[in-house]
């Protein structure tokens, strides 16, 4: 049975189920896990929530102020450090025969003495998509290889558990990210505060498993306070004081049964059709522009807007620029015209055409729509508040539809929201045949949860 020597639980009921699941690795159906970690060997846990999107969304990436809430579902990281210098990783499932298992030697991520760019890793991930999953966690080594010019002596065998639903739209891959990179900080003592780990656990995201995410995602697994909404002005992550829920106002996620991934073609297109906005805007602004080439990302001279598409005010984008904007642009008529886009993450497609105009609105409304969220949650014992709140949210709803990124089936349940929310999910279940997982409470991020180092206790004669 393991026991903690350094850290303690939060009273989160999840922390113990999670050291039962170590106690009852010998018995496991999954080979892999039963053989994972030496008994010998101390265990370092770290754990990092999944995040519900009040508001801000997919605005992130353009300098937006976004509302996140740390969810109570929960990803576990268990670590225990490897002499042989492998990396040996399980991730459990509910059903054992969806339990997945990755090994490769870290000599795989350093070539000449040095540690290898990050293409190389994409790329070797992305040749098998059965795989791909590890690049959020091996992806976590090589960031701190190279970012940090960590040299790791020791590999790691790593068990992963989570409660976060895969796309749902609730970061489970933040989640899986932080909670990794807390246990490695942890258990090969590297100090790293919690701002950072999450900019560091988005250039695994971006760079090395491929998903062109913005940072609110991995600045809530880490940051977040439960109970709390965390308050990030993207730009890039400055963090804001967290904004205390009042008593009258509850929140939930009601899980439509539709798939979301940050990898789809829809979310990309959508970034960089946002971006090919701010950069037709640049150049209807008169600001000096520097490229390297056709396609390559370009910089900038912004003295106006500090390089944020969400620091244009709804009135400038209507008054000066909305009708300038192209409805739909082909990438290969951008590309002529504007060599590229800012943003360092995506590359325009010639042979792709773009939404540009819905878009780029999106992302200034939606700014401002958080804003002012931000200042009436706090008049919320207000009737008209909460009205305006629920608003605003409508508002937010619908412009996110417009981009392309919702679905029938989150309309309906927006259209049944104003009923009960379990008579909601009990009338939509009724309707669709989908039975919607309901998200409620939260939990604290990493860097409030710690971490817990576990020893196994021996028994006599052991």
């Amino acid at each position: 049975m393991y026991r903690i020597i350094r850290g303690t639980t939060h009273k989160l009921p999840d922390t113990p189920a999670f050291i039962e699941t170590l106690n009852q690795l010998e018995k496991s159906p999954v080979a892999e896990a039963r053989r994972l970690f030496d008994p010998k060997r101390e265990i370092v846990v770290a754990r990092a929530p999944g995040r519900l999107d009040v508001m801000g969304g997919i605005a992130d990436y353009s300098g937006s102020l976004v509302l996140e809430l740390p969810l109570q579902e929960a990803t576990y990281a268990a670590l225990q450090r490897d002499p042989s210098r492998r990396l040996r990783i399980v991730s459990l499932a509910e059903d054992s025969a969806l339990a997945l298992a990755f090994e490769m030697p870290l000599a795989d991520f350093e070539g000449a003495g040095d540690p290898v760019d990050y293409e190389a890793a994409r790329a070797r991930f992305e040749r098998d998509p059965a795989r791909h999953w590890a690049a959020y966690v091996a992806g976590v080594f090589l960031v701190l290889m190279r970012e940090r010019e960590f040299n790791f002596q020791d590999g790691a065998r790593i068990l992963i558990a989570s409660r976060v639903p895969q796309g749902k739209g609730v970061s489970s891959s933040a989640a899986l990210e932080v909670a990794v990179m807390q246990a490695v900080a942890a258990a090969f003592e590297i100090t790293i505060e919690a701002r950072e780990m999450a900019l560091l656990c988005q250039k695994a995201e971006n760079l090395v498993a491929g998903a062109p995410c913005g940072v609110m995602d991995q600045m809530t697994a880490a940051c977040g306070e439960a109970n709390r909404l965390l308050a990030l002005l993207c730009q890039p992550a400055e963090l804001r004081e967290t904004i205390a829920i009042p008593g009258q106002i509850a929140l939930w996620g009601l899980d439509s049964g539709v798939r979301h991934a940050v990898t789809g073609a829809d979310y990309g297109s959508v970034r960089l059709g946002t971006f090919m906005g701010y950069r037709i805007i640049a150049e209807l602004a008169g600001f000096n522009v520097h490229g390297t080439g056709p396609g390559e990302p370009v910089h900038i001279d912004d003295p106006r807007w500090g390089g944020y598409l969400a620091n244009l005010t709804p009135s400038e984008l209507e008054q000066v620029y909305a009708a300038q904007l192209p409805e739909r642009l082909r990438g290969a008529d951008f590309l002529s015209r504007y060599q590229g886009t800012t943003d360092p993450v995506t590359r325009v497609d010639p042979d792709r055409s773009y939404a540009v105009r819905v878009p780029t609105a999106h992302a200034i409304y939606e700014h401002h729509r958080v804003r002012l969220y931000a200042e009436l949650i706090g008049a919320a014992a207000n009737g008209g508040a909460l009205e305006l709140l629920g608003e605003l949210m409508y508002q937010s709803h619908a412009s996110y539809s417009a981009c392309g990124l919702g679905s029938a089936s989150t309309d309906r349940l927006v259209r049944l929201v104003r009923e009960a929310v379990e008579r909601v999910a009990e009338r939509y279940a009724r309707e669709t045949g989908c039975e919607p997982y309901i998200f409620a409470g939260s939990s604290p991020g990493s860097a409030a949860f710690g971490h817990l180092k576990l020893e196994k206790q021996r028994g006599k004669g052991t």
